[in-house]
């Protein structure tokens, strides 16, 4: 009996590429909102904490999910509750909404990685997987992009919530396009779990120096991401002195480097460089990044500070798709799914991490010695990874 014909790549990497977009446009709404709505550090912070700590537990189920459901039912459940994370947002800017949004937003961030890095990684060849990861990844910045750019202007135009209930929207419009690409994607994902539990997901990081030290870089990795993309706006608001529409301008140059850079390094190390040395770089250029943006992004000229912020995006925005790719060439086989949500773990524990910092530094100094620290921590996480020959 001949075997059923492998599908294309293509559908599932837009599909899995637009799901990242939807569920970054809802993850940073509130961050790109929060001048408009009266959210300070600490609302905002408590937004990502929550999202980031359910997404971690979630991320864990994601390889496990899509092994039981499929990826694309996974990727309709993201969509559902990027659209419940967007209602609660848009109920207020008080504590309980933030709360709520939060937990919902997390059941949207955390299985979307593994359940993508699962059937994308049985449909490419391991010598393309570097490019087309960071074709995925390239949705984070378009969603992003689309909210520092879209979501300022509506507020200002219509309401400051209307960008929510738009988002809302948006997603539930999407849950018919993954069920239409179930059938033909998601029996390559089913039953690959069985006998792949979360405490031996969680073994691997334990047994596997690289993917330990690979999990290690995603903690200050992904809260340089997160200092970028969550807390910028404000940052550049109350303490650079930008206006609003200015910020999100600003923050929109620093996801377009994001762009480029997922798809540039995945080119780079495909081509050119190892991963695991590219990654390792790409850590000592956003802690750089990082740090002249803190210090010296109040008096540069506004021209000079958007550069500032795209270079800051090439990195601390443009690791993830070579990253992921590296996780997956690492894997066992049949378990890239499973050992990416087990490597995300460090990502999300960043995640969490990050905000805590970032609030805890502006309550005793300012935001600013937060990207300084955290800047600090990618530094020696890129250092970390020079040198391993595997």
């Amino acid at each position: 009996m001949a075997a059923a014909p492998v599908p294309p790549l293509l559908p599932a990497l837009a599909g899995m590429t637009g799901l990242q977009a939807l569920v970054a446009l809802a993850l940073f709404a509130p961050g790109v909102l929060a001048p408009r709505l009266g959210i300070d550090p600490a609302g905002l912070g408590l937004f990502t904490t929550t999202g980031f700590s359910v997404g971690m537990a979630a991320s864990l189920c994601g390889g496990l999910l899509a092994g039981r459901l499929g990826s694309f039912r996974v990727a309709s459940f993201c969509a559902l509750a990027a659209a419940v994370a967007m209602l609660c947002a848009a109920t207020g800017g008080g504590a309980a909404a933030l709360l709520a949004a939060g937990i919902a937003i997390g059941l949207a961030c955390g299985p979307e990685t593994p359940a993508s890095a699962a059937i994308l990684g049985r449909l490419v060849r391991e010598a393309d997987r570097p490019m087309v990861f960071s074709v995925r990844q390239t949705g984070n910045q378009i969603g992003a992009m689309v909210g520092s750019l879209a979501l300022p202007v509506l507020a200002a135009v219509v309401d400051p919530r209307a960008g929510y209930v738009a988002i809302a929207a948006l997603a539930l419009l999407c849950v018919p396009v993954f069920e239409r690409l179930r059938p033909a994607y998601d029996p390559l994902t089913r039953s690959a779990a069985a006998g792949f539990g979360l405490g031996t997901a969680l073994r691997l990081l334990w047994i596997d120096p690289a993917l330990r030290r690979m999990a290690l870089a995603a903690f200050p990795y992904s809260a340089s991401q997160l200092t970028l993309n969550g807390f910028f706006v404000v940052f550049a608001v109350t303490e650079l002195g930008l206006g609003h529409v200015a910020a999100g301008v600003a923050l929109a140059a620093g996801q377009a480097g994001g762009l480029v850079g997922r798809l540039g390094w995945g080119v780079v190390a495909s081509r050119w460089m190892a991963p695991r040395l590219l990654v390792g770089l790409l850590g000592l250029g956003m802690a750089a990044a990082s740090v002249l943006v803190a210090l010296a992004g109040g008096a540069m000229p506004f021209p000079v500070l958007t550069l500032a912020t795209f270079l800051f995006g090439l990195t601390a925005s443009g690791w993830n798709g070579v990253f992921l790719a590296e996780v997956a060439r690492l894997a066992p086989a049949g378990r890239i799914g499973e050992a990416t949500g087990a490597v995300m773990v460090g990502g999300f524990a960043g995640l969490i991490a990050g905000p805590i910092l970032l609030v805890a530094a502006a309550a005793v100094i300012s935001l600013a010695a937060g990207y300084v620290l955290v800047g600090l921590l990618a530094a020696l996480a890129g250092l970390s990874l020079f040198g391993d020959k595997r």
